[in-house]
């Protein structure tokens, strides 16, 4: 079984992962790119009862547990049994609902305990830390109340356990009903049963009325439906923007010093994001990620895009090492900060100019593409044209080396294309003529400097003689048609080097940290897609199935896979592992109208 049997509650402005036995491992607050309230997934000491970092509720001479999502909810059900026959139900989530006319999503977690049989003894263990562990919180405390400091927040416990019981984490009998909410530095409006059940019920309500307005295949509605939650947790509403993960630095495969932090938001998801966004029909968080991309470009006008920023948008993201912990499971370093910050990575002009395409033919959006957009965008367009044939780190993000890379030279290819029909759409023939003549001068170029001939495929970089797996995405990017014959011979070249068992790497030469050992998960989805668009569809159904089985007991994915032990590994949940389930959940699916 997996370490990464995890399960992820939140409500878009707070979130935690929870362990099989319902501890909270990991939760970072007030935002998803602070400091770890909660930070045991990086301590390494599953079996120490007095670590720190942890909210755990603790069931004397505990034998197992069961653990779901209640349907279509991010809300969490644990059942603890104990070797007496006693049993606890523990539901977890973060309260998200309707409230005065706006949505109400405060930085806060609830727990409701509830006996089931027996009489169970209990223990919660409440300790919350600041500075990667290096300091547990200071607390004072009241009649139904924890206040616990940190330097830059405070946080409270209310709760109708008893508070020495708690505090000095003594075992007690739990005889009813309790619940612990752990949240601001505020008193609680009421009893705390009274609003811990209320914020249940609005939840509960929330979300299913959420889930009932997605668009959905007619198969794997269940694994797309959790994708899509997962996908919507991933969102800092607050700014718009997405993360790629909420963790940091857990590896992407055993003993590798390939630790990163990416609780970030990376401009190159944008065009993943918001086509899976559109497919499922969930256009407001899409217009709130497409609104943050947009500030980031007004913010950096006649500056180069970085290819990863802030979760508010600021650009600097200085990358160092946590020395107090050792990492998940011993395997560090940890690290806080992404260094990619400061790369050129020339797909960013194309991922914004994707994203920002769906702005003028989408109907749906409330704020419309017009040319006040279009001639913002157009100076992207300038910076993909200079820069398309000059060498940048890759979408693979190397950090020491630097070549033209097919990937990236596409990617600036999609900005003048894209500005092409954009410009046909609002009718403006001239600048359409312009961005065409561009895109087509690319395109020639890109073919003649990425094919390389004796190996009959495309390759990885301008002159090159390597594969990856990123040029799976050419006709998903309208750059080959589905039927154009070096389309099928670079698909065939990738499985030949990078498929290995059913999943495909990224690539399988040795970089800056060694030569790679485990698949990027998203790259197997690439895959899956480029087969059914070459009319592949049954091959890729059968690969569809068997990377659905290799999600967690929850339905979650990380980044990576270990393609001997079918392991997880990398940052999770993963945002492009997600994203990628729906996109060929929706391409592969039969229709609606052959349910009956």
């Amino acid at each position: 079984m997996s370490d990464l049997n995890l399960i992820i509650i939140g409500n878009c402005a707070v979130s935690a992962l929870l362990n099989e036995r319902a501890d909270i491992v990991w939760s970072c607050m007030p935002r998803f790119d602070s400091d770890p309230v909660f930070h045991a997934l990086l301590a390494n000491e599953d079996d120490n009862p007095d670590r720190d970092g942890v909210f755990s509720i603790e069931l004397l001479d505990f034998t197992h547990a069961e653990q779901a999502y209640l349907e279509n909810t991010p809300i969490v059900r644990t059942v603890l049994h104990d070797r007496h026959g006693g049993s606890v139900e523990v539901i977890d989530f973060a309260p998200r609902f309707r409230h005065h006319g706006r949505q109400f999503h405060p930085v806060m977690l609830v727990r409701r305990l509830r006996p089931l049989s027996g009489r169970p003894r209990i223990r919660v263990r409440l300790r919350p830390v600041e500075n990667w562990g290096a300091q547990s919180a200071r607390h004072t405390y009241g009649s139904n109340h924890i206040r616990y400091v940190f330097a830059d927040q405070a946080l409270r416990l209310t709760t109708d356990l008893s508070v020495t019981a708690v505090l000095e984490e003594q075992p007690l009998i739990l005889e009813g009903p309790r619940d612990l909410i752990f949240g601001p530095d505020e008193t609680v409006s009421g009893d705390v049963q009274t609003v811990a059940r209320e914020f249940f019920e609005s939840t509960h309500g929330y979300w299913r009325q959420w889930v009932r307005y997605l668009n959905i295949p007619y198969e794997w509605q269940d694994a797309v439906i959790r994708a899509a939650i997962t996908l919507k947790l991933s969102a800092y509403e607050d700014t718009g923007a997405i993360i790629a993960a909420m963790t940091t630095s857990i590896p992407e495969a055993p003993h590798t010093p390939r630790t990163w932090d990416y609780r970030y938001c990376w401009l190159r998801d944008a065009y993943f994001v918001i086509n899976a966004l559109n497919r499922l029909g969930k256009t407001e968080t899409m217009e709130r990620f497409l609104s943050f991309i947009l500030n980031v470009i007004a913010n950096h006008q006649g500056e180069w895009l970085q290819p990863v920023y802030r979760i508010d948008g600021r650009s600097r993201i200085d990358e160092r090492i946590i020395e107090t912990l050792p990492g998940y499971r011993g395997m560090g370093p940890v690290r806080v900060g992404n260094q990619a910050y400061r790369q050129k990575q020339n797909d960013v002009f194309g991922s914004v100019t994707l994203a920002a395409a769906h702005a003028f033919i989408d109907q749906r959006m409330e704020r419309r593409g017009d040319r006040v957009l279009f001639e913002s965008l157009e100076p992207l367009g300038e910076m993909a044209y200079c820069c398309y044939n000059t060498p940048d780190a890759g979408i693979w993000e190397f950090r020491e080396t630097e070549q033209v890379h097919t990937f990236s030279a596409v990617m600036c290819w999609t900005a003048c294309d894209r500005l092409a029909k954009i410009a046909g759409h609002l009718g403006m023939d001239g600048r359409m003529r312009f961005w065409r003549g561009r895109a087509d001068e690319m395109r020639r170029v890109i073919i003649g400097q990425a094919w390389h001939e004796s190996r009959q495929s495309f390759v990885d970089s301008f002159g090159g003689e390597h594969l990856d797996a990123s040029l799976l995405l050419l006709q998903e990017l309208g750059f080959l048609n589905a039927d154009d014959p070096r389309l099928h011979k670079t698909v065939a070249a990738i499985e030949r080097e990078l498929k290995h068992g059913n999943f495909i790497f990224r690539y399988v030469r040795e970089d800056d940290f060694g030569t790679p050992s485990t698949a990027f998960i998203i790259c197997t989805f690439w895959y899956i897609d480029v087969l059914a668009a070459m009319g592949r569809k049954e091959e890729a159904r059968s690969l569809f199935e068997e990377l659905l089985a290799r999600r967690n007991v929850h339905g979650l994915l990380s980044e990576d896979i270990d393609p001997r032990t079918g392991e997880l590994w990398g940052n999770f949940p993963q945002t492009y592992s997600m994203v990628g389930l729906i996109n060929s959940a929706m391409k592969l699916s039969d229709p609606w109208e052959d349910a009956l």
